[in-house]
């Protein structure tokens, strides 16, 4: 049998156990689970053919189709689908998946967004269970119903309080009328130790809730009290617009003088961005997004009409911020503040940035005059002053890039040029391949008159980025692995054959314990789908060796390849009898068998004489 695929041939090498996936996927704090059941039947029910064609033109190559890959740049077409395995793979930059990863990758979708897409597409109604073993269900929508409670209470503080003119006279100060107000839902948090706790607290279960929710805090003496106290609050909504936290800012001296909620199993600084629920229009009707840096910003700016803005939680700008953000449009705008913090901040943001510039994505720098942030900025010099200057006064990450790592740098010296590439090397290295990275590495060509600098790059890629094929879990060579490969790319052939897959739990093969792990997976869920296998052991290490094994031509009829597997699996047995045997001997050598164990020795011989007479 014949084995043919585009890459390196040392394709395998032994994995590590893993821990295995949990079989349902959750749909976050209200949502409940989708069985994994159901994701099998969607993946069964979707062409991955017609799901990619839709995007991507693709032509008829033999048994499979190909067009050029739509997640780098090339000439020649390299990127397959197979209708045959409901999976795509490029030879060129090794993306490779089933349906729900191509939507994730090309639309820029997170997997519970994926599987809704394929359902919607598939006119599948998205059941949703609540396994008694799964309890954040309940906890989450406790917990959001305290939140609303809160909310609630703090929006009649402004309202009604009789503290509440200091925090009326701030918003005013900061040209916040009732209208906004009234839209962000601020509210008003008294500067009292009680307040909250005394209306939402009744009881035990409810002050339990306050402190999970992060609305409840414990002293020394573990007496509860308020977190936000004598300040503005800003709800804080997740991308579905529901509500998982707040903001807070300080009316007197008190600091910090933002507060945010504290990490809760809703909650999560680093993936969450102010207004982003509310923005999503905007930025896919502007094209751009906007990211500044406080409440205030957001709010001031939109007063204005200028709606695609979103602002991080008190954090640094994380991968996962701008995933979501690329997700909306590829055209993203830093705007901070022009004095030192802003500038770092923006800094920071490029760094993360780096892994995600794919060709297409465009991300720029916008820095403020001195002394001004966007909400005293768009009230001075108006809307459209605004607009025009994040038009003629953003940096381009390229120029932001560079200019950053030039200074204090001369370049008309030889060791100067040296020490920008010192500089730039390690941070291009993170630069996914296409054209974006070649032509940074072009521009650091020219400033540094070194064009042997872009090979010396490329290297260094692989060296920082850790993308090379080494990287990657493999099999080495074995029965069991060539048993695996054809199990892969026809997993029904686990449903028609009655073997016992214990016998190769301990056989001392590369891909023996991944295959009984297969065999048992396809029989549970009935999978028949190698697209619907694959999702069984999403993020996982196990899920990349499978992707690696059905990328795999196979040169051997389809007829023939279950004749093959169950040959495959009856040599594994021969091989573990072998193995038991040899273990039995070994033993013998060293201390005798007991009459027990040499009973067991010839009962192995035989069955082994009998395999070799069996055709």
């Amino acid at each position: 049998m014949c084995f043919s695929r585009n890459s390196n041939a040392a394709l395998f090498m032994v994995p590590q156990p893993l821990q295995r996936r949990i079989p349902s996927v959750t749909l976050g704090a209200m949502g409940g689970y989708i069985p994994e059941q159901f994701i099998d039947d969607l993946l069964t029910r979707t062409d991955i053919v017609d799901l990619i064609e839709d995007r991507v033109p693709l032509k008829k190559a033999g048994r499979d189709y190909s067009a050029c890959c739509p997640f780098h740049q090339e000439k020649t077409a390299s990127f397959t689908v197979s209708p045959g395995k409901q999976f795509y793979h490029c030879f060129g930059c090794a993306a490779h998946g089933n349906a729900i990863g191509f939507l994730m990758n090309y639309d820029h979708l997170d997997f519970v967004e994926a599987v809704k897409a394929l359902a919607a597409r598939a006119g599948l109604a998205l059941p949703q269970t609540r396994p008694g073993s799964h309890k954040q269900p309940t906890q989450t929508g406790n917990l959001t119903n305290c939140l609303l409670q809160a909310k609630q209470y703090f929006q009649l503080q402004l309202r009604q309080h009789p503290q509440r003119q200091q925090a009326v006279d701030y918003l005013k100060e900061r040209g916040v009328n009732g209208e906004i107000a009234a839209r962000f839902e601020l509210g008003f948090a008294p500067d009292s130790w009680q307040g909250l706790l005394d209306q939402v607290g009744k009881d035990r279960t409810s002050i339990s809730l306050l402190e999970q929710a992060g609305l409840v805090v414990r002293n020394n003496q573990q007496r509860a009290y308020d977190r936000f106290r004598n300040r503005i609050i800003f709800p804080i909504n997740n991308r579905q617009g529901q509500l998982v936290g707040f903001g807070a800012r300080a009316l007197g001296n008190e600091q910090p003088k933002y507060l945010n909620s504290p990490e809760t199993p809703l909650f999560h600084k680093n993936a969450e961005l102010y207004h982003l629920h509310a923005a999503r229009d905007a930025i896919s009707r502007e094209q751009q997004s906007l990211v500044v840096e406080g409440y205030m910003d957001v709010i001031g700016l939109a007063q204005y009409g200028i709606e695609h803005v979103v602002a991080t939680l008190g954090t640094a700008t994380s991968a996962t911020h701008l995933q979501r953000l690329l997700r909306l449009t590829p055209d993203i705008v830093f705007c901070f503040d022009g004095d030192r913090a802003g500038r770092q901040a923006a800094w920071r943001a490029l760094e993360t940035a780096l892994p995600l510039l794919q060709d297409g994505v465009m991300i720029s720098f916008l820095f403020l005059p001195e002394s001004e942030d966007p909400d005293s900025l768009v009230r001075k010099e108006g809307p459209q002053a605004f607009r025009a200057r994040i038009r003629s006064q953003t940096q381009p990450f390229a120029d932001y890039f560079f200019k950053t790592l030039c200074r204090g740098i001369d370049l008309q010296r030889i060791d100067g040029r040296a020490r920008l590439a010192s500089r730039a090397q390690p941070l291009l290295a993170h630069i996914p391949r296409g054209v974006m990275s070649q032509l940074m590495l072009s521009r650091l060509s020219e400033l540094t008159n070194s064009p042997m600098h872009n090979q010396e790059l490329v290297n260094n890629r692989f060296r920082h980025a850790g993308s090379s094929d080494t990287d990657r879990p493999r099999l080495s060579p074995s029965r069991a692995t060539t048993a695996l490969t054809l199990l892969v790319h026809k997993p029904d052939m686990a449903l028609s054959t009655d073997l016992d897959p214990k016998f190769l739990e301990n056989l001392n093969l590369p891909g023996a314990v991944l295959l009984q792990q297969v065999i048992k997976r396809v029989r549970q869920y009935q999978t028949t789908s190698p697209a619907a296998l694959l999702e069984h052991f999403r993020g996982t290490e196990e899920n990349l060796i499978l992707e690696e094994l059905l990328a795999i031509d196979l040169f051997i009829e389809q007829e023939k390849i279950e004749a093959n597997f169950k040959q495959s699996l009856k040599l594994l047995e021969q091989q573990k009898l072998k193995q038991e045997i040899d273990d039995l001997l070994q033993h013998d050598r060293q201390s005798s068998l007991n009459e027990e164990e040499r009973a067991h020795l010839l009962h192995l011989m035989s069955l082994r004489k009998s395999a070799a007479t069996t055709p």
